[in-house]
């Protein structure tokens, strides 16, 4: 089947699972997952949507969000909003019900309203806006670490002397203007005029600033980076909407942009420039100091915890934290380390894979899954292994604490490992590292803390990652567990007619 009509066929398949056309009010997409907007989450089918041999698992926040994996989210959401469409157009209006419009509404706000209160609590709901920010600038993070890997490594060897200042240039035009964009993100985000946000924050990249004093010292062109962008787009908002309420109509087109600039540049200037600058420095400063310090322990505890973080999706905290440390430090040390967590559940999986020979569904799953596992992408194995077995999910964690503490024993030394890019992780993080010591050396301790999660995983989930009773209700063949459900032998059952029953005991 070619790849555009077995694109074409998953979002067929999944379609009518989640309710059909009719009950898909959105549709996005991240890296991994499908992101729908549903009016009815009881229309869903979420056994047959799991049974697509396209979906690696789903997850409900506050979209319906189905794990594709990476590359086959981008080719499938096209297909599923053309037949969305489609379907819409082929059916514009829903059938008659038993209920009124006004009783239908009612239904659909109270059932939305139960979701939300589930799912959104106050901090969930800014992680949520954090994340919607900054996810959309990781392909070009990407994209730029790698070609900035590439230049270091011509740079090193001497290679295309004449061609390394363009490379160079490539690499770092996005990241010298990262704060635009992150204003712009946010002013949209948080629900204003987006190029508003992104002219205030185009305010901290401004090389003129050099010669603004505040609190008795110069100011330098990105002080504060994404942290004062980010500060400087929210007070954008907050007087943009405060000038839409009080301005008249006929001067709001000429009196509020100006205002908006106006008041947040001013307050940008001589004093979140500062303030998000020291708090930068500090987020820095600490990063060094916990690794220098804590080491081992420090990695122990970031490689043993972030797959917890990521089900509770509190790692879109550490976004801003790591794009601050690659505007500082040129990359991030965390990310590395947190990558461990990845290489654990690789190793936990193969160990599932080895504990239950007998169970050809599980069995498949790890097969196929595996190779994105090596490549940094863990929720196939996530959400179809380890998590629904339960221990092993704890024993992968094991894995990656002890890859994280590996890496972080080697940055206590001096040795720092760090990434020039968020997104990636497992194999696909090498083209992305870089580090104080050459890239041999922080190549082959990435690759060491590696082979340490795999086997440390590996070796947790095979010793301690079944109990008798899962091995007794997971090691079992499907074709034998269905075969009790088959038509019973004839002689066998006439042999049981025949045999007499004893009497009861009295």
């Amino acid at each position: 089947m070619a790849t555009e009509d077995k694109n074409r066929a998953t979002a067929a398949a999944i379609l009518p699972l989640v309710g059909g056309a009719a009950n898909v009010s959105s549709i996005a997409h991240c890296m991994t997952r499908l992101r729908l907007g549903l009016h009815d989450r009881s229309l869903v089918q979420d056994e047959a949507l799991k049974a697509v041999p396209a979906v690696m698992g789903v997850v409900e926040d506050d979209t319906y969000q189905i794990v594709l994996g990476p590359g086959t989210v981008a080719r499938v959401t096209p297909e599923f909003e053309k037949l969305v469409e489609a379907g819409r157009a082929e059916a514009p209006a829903p059938a008659a019900a038993p209920l009124t419009a006004e009783e239908l509404a009612a239904q659909g706000a109270e059932m939305r309203a139960a979701r939300k209160a589930k799912n959104a609590t106050p901090f969930k709901l800014f992680l949520r806006r954090i994340a919607n920010i900054f996810v959309p600038l990781i392909p070009a993070l990407i994209g730029c670490g790698i070609i900035a890997g590439l230049n270091g490594l011509l740079v090193n060897l001497g290679w295309l002397p004449s061609v390394t200042p363009a490379l160079a240039a490539m690499a770092s035009g996005f990241m010298a203007l990262i704060a635009v964009f992150v204003g712009y993100n946010t002013a949209k985000e948080f629900g204003g005029t987006p190029i508003l946000g992104g002219a205030v924050a185009a305010i901290i990249v401004f090389p003129g600033v050099a010669n603004i004093e505040a609190f008795g010292q110069k100011l330098s062109p990105g002080q504060g980076g994404v942290l004062g962008a980010l500060g400087a787009a929210v007070l954008a908002v907050y007087v943009e909407k405060w000038c839409r309420r009080w301005v008249p109509e006929a001067l709001d087109v000429l009196v509020t942009p100006t205002l908006t600039v106006l008041i947040s540049g001013l307050v940008t200037i001589f004093g979140l420039m500062y303030v998000a600058g020291e708090v930068s420095t500090a987020i820095g400063t600490f990063a060094d100091w916990l690794l220098s310090n804590g080491g081992a322990g420090a990695g122990l505890v970031l490689g043993g915890f972030f797959l917890p973080l990521v089900m509770l999706g509190l790692h879109q905290a550490l976004i801003p934290i790591h794009t601050t440390l690659i505007e500082q430090q040129g990359y991030t040390v965390l990310l590395p380390i947190l990558a461990m967590a990845g290489a654990g559940q690789v190793g936990a999986a193969i160990a599932v894979y080895f504990r239950l020979p007998r169970n050809e569904s599980i069995r498949k799953t790890i097969k196929s899954a595996l190779p994105a596992g090596f490549l940094g992408v863990g929720e196939p194995l996530i959400y179809g292994v380890s998590l629904p077995l339960g221990r092993p999910f704890v024993t992968a964690c094991v894995g990656g604490a002890f890859g994280g503490a590996f890496v972080g024993f080697f940055n206590q030394l001096g040795d720092a490992v760090g990434s020039t890019a968020i997104g990636p992780s497992g194999w696909a993080l090498f083209p992305l590292l870089d580090g104080n010591h050459g890239l041999g050396a922080t190549i082959a301790i990435y690759a060491g803390g590696l082979v340490v999660g795999y086997l440390a995983g590996f070796v947790a989930t095979y010793f301690f990652g079944f109990s008798k009773d899962l091995l007794a209700e997971f090691n079992v063949s499907q074709e034998a567990a269905a075969t009790p459900t088959a038509t019973p032998d004839p002689a066998t059952t006439a042999t049981a007619s025949a045999t007499p029953k004893e009497p009861a005991a009295v």
